[in-house]
């Protein structure tokens, strides 16, 4: 079963994806310069905007990752298709 998507989900779910990129790259960066204390400050800054917008959209559209790493209400929302890896 697919839910008719609006565009504020694709909107979100892009959102997250670029913060997602960016702490990528910063990992990477400070794997390299781990005493640059601007680079983590920035690592932290996004890893909590990250975290808020993660919960403000499972709120709104369920869950983003399985295994425990997200809620999900009743009923059972994974069975509902497309998950966020699949748009």
């Amino acid at each position: 079963m697919h839910k008719t998507l609006d565009e504020t989900y694709y909107r979100k779910l892009r959102e997250l994806q670029e913060v997602d990129f960016a702490l990528v790259e910063l990992t990477l960066y400070l794997d390299t310069h781990p005493g640059d204390r601007q680079a983590i400050q920035q690592y932290n800054q996004l890893a909590m905007q990250r975290q808020k917008l993660a919960g403000q959209f499972e709120q709104e559209y369920g869950p983003l990752m399985h295994f425990g790493h997200s809620f999900t209400r009743y009923p059972w929302q994974w069975a509902e298709a497309p998950w966020p890896w699949q748009v």
